[in-house]
C-alpha cells in the first residue's frame, strides 16, 4: 500500500494579530484600576451635579454635554477594553464619536441660530 503524503498545518505566530484581531490576547485589569475608573465616573458625576446648580446660561448644556462625553470615553476605553485593541477597532471607535462630536456640534449650532438677535 502506497501511503500518501499527509498535510501539515503549519501555524505562524502573528505578533501583531493582523490576520485575526478578534482573537487577540485578551487584557486584565487589576480591580484597583477599576476602582480608579469608578472614582473619576463619581468625580464627573458630581462635577455635573454641580456644574448643573450654576446658572452659565447658554453654557449649560454645552458643559453637561462636554462632562457626559469624558464620562463616555472613559467607559469605552477602560469597561469595553477599547484602550487594549487593535489600531483598527481604536480607529472605528474614534469616527464613531468624532461624529457623535460633529452631530451635537450642528445640533447645538442650529439651537443658538434660531434665536439670532434675540439674546
Amino acid at each position: 500500500m502506497a501511503h500518501e503524503p499527509q498535510h501539515v498545518e503549519q501555524h505562524f505566530h502573528d505578533a501583531a494579530n493582523v490576520t485575526n484581531p478578534e482573537h487577540a490576547e485578551h487584557h486584565v485589569v487589576s480591580p484597583a484600576q477599576y476602582a480608579l475608573v469608578f472614582a473619576t465616573l463619581l468625580a464627573c458625576t458630581a462635577l455635573t451635579v454641580f456644574a448643573a446648580d450654576i446658572n452659565l446660561g447658554v453654557f449649560n448644556p454645552i458643559i453637561a454635554l462636554a462632562i457626559a462625553s469624558f464620562k463616555g470615553v472613559i467607559v469605552i476605553l477602560f469597561f469595553m477594553h477599547v484602550k487594549y485593541q487593535s489600531h483598527l477597532i481604536k480607529t472605528t471607535v474614534a469616527v464613531g464619536f468624532f461624529m457623535f462630536l460633529v452631530l451635537v456640534t450642528m445640533t447645538l449650532s442650529d439651537y443658538i441660530s434660531r434665536a439670532w438677535g434675540l439674546w
